[in-house]
């Protein structure tokens, strides 16, 4: 088994020459929105600390580690240290962190949500690391402590967890909490010094293992790719006929130029509901080449051959792939209008890097 983000060569793969792409700028890309994030005034939060979510901080946590040996770094950057900094001394005094949101300033439920949340992706984010390493440190031992101690015992979520949800798809919605089980199954099972197989562990993942089968079959497709994602190393997760039937509806939405549109992969939740663009986007084109590769998916099968094709062919002078929120218009001068793309532009690294 690998990390979440540990790159293997794609199943019968050939030469990849032709993809052309620039690591360095979308490096600074990424390190540029990290900067901002740390500096944004939202962001701040308690004991000097930094809010993470999944549209800019976890994605960067997944990508970044994988563009320094290309471009010759021989350690972490400035803002990928302050970020685990961060969830490190957010996990080491849990039980005095605010959680990002209240029940008092954002409505009922909204600090258990964020409380469920953050545990979750502060153990994905350590043990991500931690698996490059080849060793499990303390401190994430005691993020999936964390984490495990919130899982979901009774009910429809029994073996996930409570999450974010403010109706925003497609990281803070009704589904998104099967996301993040998702990673944290993949990041758990994956973790070093034989993590998985002590007992506590195992019974903790025995129970997300159910609620990931249990809840597949009504999830939109977007959340069906991090299984796909995951079932080539957590087997059990996808019959061969549920793969197949997957693998299917996902090329059915391969759009003519290559790529993929997150609007037709998660509709569920949107708030803004007038004409949203027809393109193909770089969140979706990611995630599904990337979900494609870490199956087995054949680097000859033409679909991923196209989607390839079109990563490669769409990164931005800046650095970035583009996508837009599924929810609502963003001014497009704004950074809050750049948090689906920062998702992208991970995503779309992550599946060009696993082609090479």
């Amino acid at each position: 088994m690998i990390a979440l983000w540990q790159a293997m060569p794609v199943h019968g793969s050939s030469s990849v020459s032709s993809l052309s792409w620039d690591r360095k700028t979308a490096a600074r890309y990424l390190d540029d929105r990290e900067i901002w994030w740390q500096a944004w005034p939202r962001a701040q939060k308690d004991h000097g600390t930094i809010c993470i979510f999944c549209h800019t901080v976890v994605p960067y946590a997944m990508v970044r580690p994988w563009l320094r040996p290309e471009l010759g770094e021989t350690g972490m950057t400035s803002p990928e240290k302050t970020m685990l900094d961060s969830v490190e001394k957010r996990v080491s005094h849990w039980s005095e962190i605010v959680p990002f949101y209240s029940d008092a300033k954002n409505g009922p439920g909204k600090t258990a949500e964020a409380h469920a949340t953050e545990a979750v992706l502060n153990a994905v984010i350590l043990a991500s690391y931690d698996a490059r390493q080849g060793h499990l440190r303390p401190i994430t031992r005691t993020a999936f402590d964390e984490a495990w101690a919130l899982q979901e015992e009774t009910g429809d979520k029994a073996g996930g967890w409570k999450w974010q949800n403010f109706h925003l798809g497609p990281w803070e919605s009704t589904e998104s909490g099967y996301q993040g089980a998702a990673l944290l199954m993949l990041e758990a099972a994956n973790a070093p010094d034989g993590y998985a197989r002590e007992a506590e562990a195992h019974r903790h993942l025995d129970r997300e293992r159910d609620y990931l089968r249990r809840q597949y079959a009504t999830q939109p497709l977007v959340n069906q790719l991090y299984i796909l994602w995951a079932s080539a190393k957590e087997p059990g997760l996808l019959t061969g006929d549920e793969r197949k039937a997957l693998l299917e509806a996902l090329r059915s939405q391969q759009q003519l130029d290559g790529g993929w549109r997150i609007m037709a992969m998660d509709m569920r939740e949107r708030i803004d509901h007038s004409p949203q663009p027809m393109e193909s986007d770089g969140y979706a084109t990611g995630l599904a080449v990337l979900a494609m590769e870490e199956s087995g998916t054949s680097r000859r099968d033409k679909a991923l051959q196209r989607g390839l094709e079109w990563l490669a062919e769409h990164q931005q002078k800046d650095g970035k792939w583009n996508a837009s929120s599924i929810n609502m218009k963003r001014d497009p001068q704004s950074d809050a209008s750049l948090f689906m793309s920062d998702a992208a532009t991970a995503y779309a690294v992550l599946a060009l890097e696993k082609a090479q």
